[in-house]
């Protein structure tokens, strides 16, 4: 029987190798990034990056031109590598307009589009030396074939063609953001900014990326998916490892291995009252019993991110007081949510929970007096902002501009009470907040982070419900 069961595994592990052999024999263009031959388990054919198809990318770039005055050239750069150290770069991070364009990943090449020649790119040149450092990169070849542009040039050649486009052009648009030398030090660049031809893109840009398309919703929806399911597996961690720092590497841990790239931002991780500084990033303590976590997480799917936020006492249960303003951002949230519908402004939803957190912390006793000026002490930020390839996407659209089906935004009712706040002492140190995504639909909304608890009998069921669990487990070992 053993032998019998040796012959099977040596013929099962023949066959596995001849599979691998067989696959890896095949030729398979390397563009430096993800294909739908290299990578048949993450793209389908006829995608420039996953789940977003070649006439996609081709349509945006046909809707820019059609926003863009007549004769105007517009000019988009590649994100620059930094660099952590003289030799270290940083993990690379393409800008938002490059990518949404283009669909090409990675640094080094500067895209022009104009209605007389549509999509013409500058790569970066392939160096033998490079190569063997740091891989393949997309070059002429990858911008013709892949990416669809009509023509594509070394950008070594640049300095020789874009002067004599940019002097036919009757005005030029780039991304300021992302502005190289490789073409602002050139003459009829800086000539025609002289003369005030030259304006920002991105108010075309964030207009075109504001509303998402079918194909960016279902990214989006499955990046808050893969957040919710990691955040509720860092809640339910947290009662036996009520440490910062632990929490926010099992979140980003549990982000990757279901499919996320990167985090979309370095987790905010506060205890007790870390968690009363917005954007604290520290997360080196240790969280008392009987404090809360406020956890503010996202992550990045192909190039399109999450934001939630959730606040628990790893202890796993709430005190009176924790649970009386809970209870008052809880409610906000929820309120807030209901007026996200076509028509309704961030403006809008904004003031109307700065009046409910107003009425609310004077019931409760926290503000007295002066009411309204002593609020933005206690939570200057807004109820929330516009969601997509960047955290705080299309930061050129107004939020007074009406909120339209396809845009996505957060929704982020918060209470922050510094230690040295001058009101009644039980109060001090705490800071609450609930983050939900929301999505704007034809009839009202749809909330993508719904599956993650915020109910207090849910948190404190899961987090008890889970510990007794995990023990039982243990006691029966």
């Amino acid at each position: 029987m053993k032998i019998l069961s040796r012959k099977l595994l040596h013929q099962l592990s023949f066959k596995q190798a001849i599979r691998r052999c067989t696959y890896s024999t095949g030729k398979v263009s390397d563009f430096g990034q993800p294909t739908s031959a290299s990578h048949p388990q993450l793209m389908k054919e006829g995608e420039i990056t996953p789940g977003i198809a070649t006439k996609e990318y081709i349509s945006r770039r046909k809707r820019l031109l059609e926003l863009l005055p007549e004769n105007s050239l517009a000019i988009i750069a590649a994100a620059p590598v930094k660099m952590m150290t003289d030799v270290v770069p940083y993990t690379f991070q393409q800008d938002a307009d490059y990518l949404y364009l283009t669909g090409c990943q990675q640094p080094g090449g500067v895209a022009v589009l104009s209605h007389e020649c549509g999509l013409c790119m500058f790569m970066p040149e392939p160096k033998p030396h490079d190569a063997v450092w740091q891989g393949q990169i997309a070059g002429v070849d990858a911008a013709l074939e892949m990416f669809k542009a009509e023509e594509a040039y070394p950008v070594s050649k640049l300095d020789k063609i874009l002067p004599n486009m940019i002097k036919r052009s009757s005005k030029l648009f780039h991304n300021k953001l992302t502005a190289t030398p490789t073409y602002t030090d050139l003459e009829t660049f800086q000539n025609a900014a002289h003369v005030g031809k030259v304006s920002d893109l991105s108010i075309f840009t964030h207009e075109l990326r504001w509303v998402k398309s079918p194909s960016e919703l279902k990214l989006m929806k499955e990046s808050a998916a893969i957040a919710c399911q990691a955040l509720l597996q860092t809640m339910l961690h947290s009662k036996t490892y009520p440490h910062e720092g632990m929490l926010s590497a099992k979140v980003e841990y549990e982000c990757r291995m279901r499919g996320a790239q990167r985090m979309a931002f370095n987790p905010v991780v506060g205890g007790g009252p870390n968690a009363s500084v917005i954007h604290y990033s520290r997360n080196d303590q240790k969280i008392k019993d009987g404090d809360l976590v406020l956890m503010d997480v996202g992550c990045e799917l192909h190039g399109y991110c999450s934001d939630l936020t959730r606040t628990w006492p790893p202890c796993g249960s709430f005190s009176s007081i924790q649970e009386e303003l809970y209870d008052l951002i809880l409610q906000t949230n929820k309120e807030c949510i209901r007026l996200c519908r076509p028509g309704a402004s961030i403006r809008q939803i904004h003031n109307y929970s700065v009046e409910l957190l107003c009425k609310g912390l004077k019931e409760i006793g926290i503000l007295k007096r002066d009411a309204f000026r002593l609020y933005h002490q206690l939570n200057p930020t807004s109820i929330g902002h516009y969601l997509g390839m960047d955290v705080h996407d299309s930061s050129m659209i107004s939020y007074d501009c009406p909120l339209k089906p396809g845009v996505v935004i957060t929704i982020e009712p918060g209470i922050y009470v510094p230690s040295s706040f001058d009101g009644s002492e039980r109060y001090q140190g705490t800071g609450i907040r609930i983050e939900d995504e929301v999505l704007i639909t034809e009839t009202g909304c749809e909330v993508l982070t719904g599956s993650m608890p915020k109910e207090i009998k849910h948190i404190e069921s899961l987090l008890n419900d889970y510990s007794y669990t995990k023990g039982m487990e243990a006691a029966t070992v």
